[in-house]
Parts: structure tokens; sequence; C-alpha cells
């Protein structure tokens, strides 16, 4: 079992690093790969795209983590970050529905979103069990101790690592322009988090909301829904252009007389 040191208020900095770092990779990744993307997204959404967003994910973030708190033996109000996710997903859509704005606006969040995720789970270990993210007691090796000597699944962390690996496998995308990563990642992210957070939400101590799962396997599941779904949808529309585009390319002109008669 291995101590983590802890200290209240340290998940602040965690965050400030973790967007921070985030925004650099974005601006690097704009530099690199997602110049052309952030262009069209620019063109296509409008001033109100942002307010949406902002305002989705954070009415998302505290409805439902007060709404796992509220329901615990301790309860309080709180936020989450899937929840904040699942928010501006759904101000986003809603807005690019009023607007008529079809396919992705999401791929420049992609890496930004990744990175704060990694480094922001890591604040919430160090922030100990005032965080309340902490995971179940578990017998194995890399049990942690929070503060409370009890080992626990260090839940924090392999949250951390399947968002690195996710990274790692975006960013080899990009640089093999995939289309997937260049044009349909935020739903590939959506997927991606959505599982692997349904994975780690049987080894944490909340509520029940449904059978065995928890309001945020909910949320999970919703998530790798909408992903599945807009990936599907996104590629059936890039298949139909590049027919209508081979279509065009096969036209050929109706021949006319050079001289017509008088």
């Amino acid at each position: 079992m291995t101590v983590v040191p802890t200290l209240p208020g340290i998940h602040l900095l965690f965050d400030l690093l973790g967007w921070a770092g985030g925004a650099g990779l974005g601006l690097l990744l704009y530099r690199w790969r997602l110049r052309g993307l952030a262009d069209r997204t620019a063109r296509a959404v409008g001033p109100g795209y942002a307010a949406c967003l902002a305002g989705g994910a954070a009415i998302g973030a505290w409805l439902s983590g007060s709404l796992n708190t509220l329901m615990s033996t301790t309860p309080s109000l709180s936020h989450s970050i899937i929840g904040a996710l699942a928010g501006a997903v759904v101000g986003v859509e809603l807005y690019k529905l009023a607007r008529g704005v079809r396919g992705s606006t999401g791929g420049l969040f992609t890496g930004p979103f990744t990175v704060g995720i990694a480094v922001g789970r890591l604040g919430c270990l160090f922030q100990g069990l005032s965080d309340r993210t902490y995971g179940t007691p578990t017998a194995l090796p890399w049990g942690m101790d929070l503060g409370d000597g009890v080992a626990r699944h260090p839940v924090q962390i392999y949250e951390s690592l399947a968002m690195l690996a996710f990274l790692a496998v975006y960013v080899a995308g990009l640089a093999r322009r995939s289309p997937w990563a260049m044009r349909r990642s935020f739903y590939v992210l959506c997927i991606w988090y959505g599982a692997q957070r349904f994975a780690w939400e049987f080894l944490k101590p909340y509520p029940t909301v449904a059978g065995p799962f928890n309001l945020f396997h909910l949320i999970s599941l919703g998530l790798i829904v909408y992903g599945a779904v807009m990936y599907g949808r996104d590629l059936r529309h890039a298949d139909a252009d590049d027919g209508d585009r081979a279509a065009q390319g096969r036209a050929l002109s109706v021949p006319r007389p050079d001289h017509e008669p008088v």
C-alpha cells in the first residue's frame, strides 16, 4: 500500500495546470494540423455558440455532481467533469439544431479536454478523501492510502492513464491525417471517455440509482451512445458528399454542333 500525501485545496492548482496545459496543446495542434478545422468551425457557428457551450457545461457540472452527492450520507453541493461534458454537448447540439449547423464542431476541444482530465485527476488524488472521488477498498498491491489507513483503488490514476493513452492515439491519428482524428475526434473522445469512466464507476462508493449503476454510469452510457450515433451520421454524410463529388467528376458535357442552320 502506498501512502499518498494529501493537501486540502491542492485540486485548484492541478486544475489550473491542466487547463493551461490543455490550452497550450490546443494552440500547438491548431498550428500543426487543425487550422483548417478551426476556420471551418468559425464560419459555421455564431456568437451564441460559446455561451451555449459554457452555460451547458456549468449547468451539467453542478446538476450532475450535486444530484450524486445529495444522495450520499453527507449531502452537499458538488460538480462533476463528466456532467460538464454532457451539459456542453446538450447545449451545443441544441444551438446547432436551431442554427442548422451540421457536422462536428468539437474537434478543437479534443486535445485540451484530454490533457485537462489527465492532469486534473491527479489533483483529485492529492486532494485526498475530501475530494470525494476516491475508490473502493482493494487488496491489490497498488492500493493507495489517502489518509484513513485504507488501501483504495487509485481510480484517479486509472482515469488519467486512460486519457493519456487516448491522447497518444489521437496525436498519432493527426500525424497520419486520419479522417477520424481530423474530422470526428470529438465523437471518438465521447465514446472513449464514457467507456473508461463507466468502468471506473464500479470502483467508487457512490449511491446507485438503477440496479448496480450510479448516476455517472448512466451519463457515461449517454456519452457512448451520443458519440457512436453522431460518428455514424457524420460518416454517412461524408460518404454521400464523396459520392456527389465523384458523380460530378464523371458527368459528360453534351456535344453540340459547331454551326446551327439558320
